[in-house]
């Protein structure tokens, strides 16, 4: 697992696939938007079904995850100046949790599959984000 900060800022979480550890483990902090944990048992393991109360939440920042079902991608990852902070190859596998900062992408080869998440209500492109031009 690596983190990368910026001016005592955590921009993000990069775990490879490869690092993966059994048993319930979570990378993401309490306070932070999103919530990312990743389940490692084995056959036979019983998880207790149960219901997410309604809980209202102040939430001001859109903050994602991006998992590469298949393939290769670059990130990019900027901080919230605009100024790129370190570029990542992730490949199959391989997870990066976006916290705060900015981000781009570059798709490595062909046929490649990225599942993203991020939290919501989506606002719209005008209200949730800025483009950072280089």
């Amino acid at each position: 697992m690596e983190i990368i900060n910026y001016n005592n800022k955590k921009l993000a979480v990069y775990l490879r696939g490869e690092e993966l550890q059994k048993g319930l483990n979570f990378y993401s902090e309490d306070r932070d938007f999103i919530q990312v944990g990743i389940w490692g048992y084995d056959k036979g393991k019983l998880l207790q079904a149960h219901i997410h109360n309604y809980v209202d939440r102040v939430v001001n920042r859109t903050q994602e995850v991006i998992y590469i079902i298949r393939g290769k991608v670059k990130a990019f990852i900027y901080s919230e100046e605009a100024m790129l902070v370190k570029e990542l190859l992730l490949k199959e596998g391989d997870i990066l949790i976006l916290l705060e900062g900015g981000h781009g992408y570059e798709i490595m080869e062909d046929d490649t599959f990225v599942l993203e998440v991020k939290n919501g209500p989506y606002v719209g492109p005008e209200k949730d984000r800025r483009r950072i031009h280089e």
